[in-house]
């Protein structure tokens, strides 16, 4: 029986997987950079790597891991050990780039940029989330129940605040998100931002 349950070590390669099959506006993201792995070392495997207790994981009855939900709880706080601590491990691997000539460039410049407060969201909505489900899990109710199992351990640890950025392209997410209660933030082009109070 396909079932919710905490993230768990050993888990990381499932997770980048996801990662990659879902990461261009949901759809696999396999190729689209000159790396694959990128997708992951951003997005997915330094929150598990920073805060495994806010992880979560669907597995199926034969035991893969087929969709995942991962947080950061103080937005500002992670940034900055994201910028200080995690990122620079790969700075030789993939160097910054002087500008934005692919899509690549986009998203490494994206990362070097990340600080405390580079995004106004966590302010009023300290904890962020990155949530991700292979296609045959999607219509399902597991997205639902990721979200609501991470809500209840954010209340839990006295969180106020939860917020989350989707891709102006996916649509999925666009109509998704306010179901469950979040609602749109004012956001830059190319992006929507959504909050939820705690």
């Amino acid at each position: 029986m396909t079932r919710i349950r905490p993230f768990r070590p050993g888990d990381e390669p499932a997770l980048a997987d996801i990662c990659l099959k879902t990461a261009d506006d949901g759809v696999d993201a396999t190729g689209v950079l000159d790396d694959d792995a990128i997708w992951a070392e951003i997005f997915v495997l330094p929150y598990v790597a920073r805060h495994p207790d806010l992880a979560f994981v669907v597995e199926t009855d034969d035991e893969r891991v087929v969709g995942y939900i991962v947080c950061a709880p103080d937005t500002d706080g992670f940034e900055e050990w994201f910028s200080g601590e995690w990122w620079p491990q790969f700075a030789e691997r993939w160097p910054k780039p002087a500008a934005e000539h692919s899509r690549q460039d986009g998203i490494l410049l994206y990362a070097y940029g990340r600080r405390p407060r580079a995004e106004p969201f966590s302010q009023g909505f300290p904890a962020h989330l990155h949530i991700d489900l292979l296609p045959e899990l999607q219509g399902q109710g597991f997205g639902r129940r990721l979200i609501d199992t991470l809500i209840a351990a954010l209340r839990e640890g006295g969180v106020t605040g939860l917020h989350l950025v989707a891709s102006s392209g996916n649509t999925g997410a666009l109509v998704f998100y306010p179901r469950l209660g979040f609602s749109p933030l004012p956001s830059h082009d190319g992006v929507q931002a959504f909050g939820m109070a705690l």
